[in-house]
């Protein structure tokens, strides 16, 4: 047994939550941790060579090493989920590769989000094309967090149109109203609006999205009412009665959080309103986070980067918003994640037929099990946060 695999499974005896079931490539297995109470979770370790992995580069090595294949595990998500839980204990048993590290902060660092580079950004992810989202999206096209609202058999699709029913209804919205969604995807939100009479301007980035969405449109006879535009945020022109954007600020970067809050400001009407819908991490771990690049901003979102609640609000008062309401619903962000990684599993030979390798499958697995790590664990959280222009 190589060394650095004695080492980390020595210290994996000091597992205090959970249980953790390891399959060794010998054949071997060692049960960790006190089984009390959950996670409870298992790794199929495949190759040595993952034990080293982990060993120099933490987090990040365990990440590179799933999507090389050294591993596997059956609950993926449940995996993550005690790994984050044992967090304090892990860290001990890493050496963090210094040089690794500091390469990640530079990638980081040259993904900042310009005009430029967000075209850039925001192409490395939505522009893979509207065929592959299309595989494992419900039909509604919604790449953000459904709300169930406590219903254990509610729909995917009927959970995503109640999260934009909540958002027109607490903006107060009414028919001919006129609203502006900054990030507008594939339409979604666009389309749920036009068909209650308001008047939709919405702006994107991502050619492949406004494509579809202005199709979408076409095809609903709704393209009278939305206008569709190829513009970024910092360009937008005019004022609007209301203002929404969903699950986009993760995007825009922590150095332009004052740019898209002033935004909200200036284009909403006096006395009008907005709704962000926002993926936050917890206080208590924003300040590392913001320190050291992170699994999604290194292999999924160049660029991205997420407030915390406390952020959130003094970003809000910078700008002389005032906050009505932060809705949380992370548990239910934890829900969608692991319906969409069930149905990502289905269409896998499908996605590779497109031309995506194993390596880029497994990524994409390993992206949607760590989302919805964060949200069971509440290391993350998404909010509808509520705004007042004063």
């Amino acid at each position: 047994m190589p060394l650095a695999a004695r080492f980390v499974l020595k210290a994996l005896e000091r597992l205090s939550v959970g249980r953790l079931t390891v399959r060794l490539p010998d054949g071997n297995v060692r049960v960790f941790g006190t089984g009390d109470g959950p996670p409870h979770a298992e790794i199929d370790v495949r190759d040595w060579r993952f034990f080293r992995k982990v060993l120099l580069d933490g987090d990040m090595g365990f990440a590179e090493a799933y999507m090389e294949g050294f591993c596997e595990s059956p609950d993926l998500p449940s995996l993550i989920s005690l790994l984050l839980a044992n967090e304090k204990m892990l860290g001990k048993i890493t050496r963090t590769n210094f040089f690794h590290g500091l390469l990640l902060k530079f990638l980081h660092r040259r993904h900042e989000n310009t005009r430029e580079g967000s075209k850039k950004n925001i192409h490395a992810h939505y522009d893979l094309g509207n065929e592959f989202y299309g595989l494992w999206l419900d039909p509604s096209m919604t790449y953000s967090s459904a709300l169930y609202e406590g219903e254990a058999e509610k729909p995917l699709e009927a959970a995503q149109i109640a999260k934009y029913e909540r958002i027109l209804s607490q903006l107060g919205a009414r028919q001919g109203d006129s609203i502006l969604e900054i990030g507008c995807g594939w339409g979604g939100f666009a389309e749920v609006a036009a068909r209650r009479g308001m008047r939709v301007t919405g702006v994107t980035i991502s050619r492949e999205q406004l494509d579809y969405a202005r199709a979408r449109l076409q095809r609903a006879g709704l393209a009278d009412s939305v206008d569709l535009q190829f513009r970024d945020y910092r360009d937008i022109e005019g004022r609007y009665d209301h203002i929404v954007s969903i699950e986009m600020i993760e995007a825009v970067g922590e150095r332009y959080w004052p740019d898209y809050f002033a935004t909200l400001k200036r284009h909403v009407v006096p006395g009008g309103s907005a709704i962000v819908q926002a993926i936050v991490i917890a206080d208590d771990f924003f300040e590392r986070y913001r320190r050291h690049p992170d699994f999604i901003q290194t292999y999924v979102f160049p660029g991205g980067m997420l407030l915390s609640p406390s952020s959130l609000r003094e970003q809000c008062r910078q700008a002389g918003l005032k906050v009505a309401e932060l809705y949380s619903f992370g548990l239910d962000y934890a829900r969608t994640l692991e319906t969409w990684l069930g149905r990502f599993d289905r269409v896998a030979d499908q996605v590779g037929r497109m031309g995506f390798d194993e390596r880029f499958r497994r990524m994409w697995r390993y992206y949607l099990a760590y989302c919805a790590a964060g949200f069971s664990t509440r290391r993350t959280d998404v909010l509808q946060a509520h705004f007042r222009h004063i």
